[in-house]
């Protein structure tokens, strides 16, 4: 791995890669955040990242600069960090990589990541998703998802994906794992598309129900519960001052209790975004939040 520079190789039982990536992925932030709990869940450590320079246009992500605790400027640049933790109330050890969508060289950087999977003997990897849709945020939040490989479609219940159109990293990833034999699997938290630019606990919490299942533990959620009821609260005082946006709210409730793929789509109803929007962003700044 020529990109992939990589502390020590841990020896981990039938380990689960479990891979988020920030950007055109991850609505809401909810699968990064997914991913990042994770970590913290099981004290997991890092063990390798991706040197950034071969990736990125810098123009287009770009780098960071804070001061440290000396009062020292230092650059950040886009983080692409694999982790392990060692499992011991399940029969799976956890590999988790948290990266940021690449703007370059896409096949190396999925090769590489197909190649850790490899050494790591990772018995399943299963990327992390959130995508906008048109769901209302008054319903729980659908997972939605695919494998490629028949028995692992059969063991989570998911089906081949008969997607076409634009892709980002995350299908470019399971072609590579395809084309190398190793099975994996996609899962996807559905984000209402007019909460675009808050983070949204819920999806968060939806994801790690899922995850919990493959690797047999059991997240504590309170805390990621109480924070989704309390977004959910400032969107409802949104829709309060806005009947045209309740009345959207509510078609969108109709159409997500009709059943199969064939319910109808909903005009996207740019305006009543922005209005709950911006609602939301005078709410975080009324508690001096950033």
């Amino acid at each position: 791995m020529e990109h992939l520079r990589l502390e020590n190789l841990p020896e981990l039982r039938s380990p689960v890669f479990i891979c988020a990536f920030a950007g055109w992925n991850d609505a809401a932030s909810a699968a990064t955040n997914a991913a990042r709990f994770v970590v913290r869940r099981f004290g997991a450590r890092k063990f390798g990242s991706f040197d950034p320079e071969p990736f990125y246009d810098f123009r287009e992500v770009r780098p960071h600069v804070r001061l440290t605790v000396r009062g020292e400027r230092e650059v950040i640049w886009p983080a692409n960090d694999a982790f392990y933790a060692r499992n011991p109330t399940g029969p799976h050890d956890v590999l988790v990589f948290i990266g940021t969508e690449p703007n370059l060289k896409w096949r190396t950087y999925t090769g590489e990541l197909v190649e850790l999977a490899t050494w790591m003997r990772a018995e399943l990897v299963v990327s992390l998703g959130a995508l906008l849709a048109d769901v209302p945020h008054t319903r729980p939040v659908r997972v939605t998802g695919s494998a490629f490989d028949p028995a692992v479609g059969e063991r989570l219940g998911l089906q081949p994906s008969r997607y076409e159109g634009p892709t980002g990293i995350v299908g470019v990833l399971h072609t590579a794992l395809r084309d190398a034999g190793l099975p994996g699997a996609s899962l996807w938290a559905n984000v209402p598309h007019y909460l675009t630019a808050s983070q949204n606990p819920a999806a968060t919490a939806a994801l790690l129900r899922r995850i919990s299942g493959l690797l047999e533990v059991t997240f504590d959620l309170a805390e990621l519960d109480a924070a989704a009821q309390r977004f959910l609260a400032e969107v409802e005082g949104a829709l309060q001052a806005n009947p045209e946006a309740q009345e959207y709210v509510r078609r969108l409730e109709a159409s997500y209790e009709e059943a199969g793929p064939e319910a109808p789509q909903l005009p996207r109803g740019e305006d009543l975004v922005l209005d709950i929007e911006r609602f939301l962003r005078e709410q975080r700044e009324g508690r001096g939040e950033d």
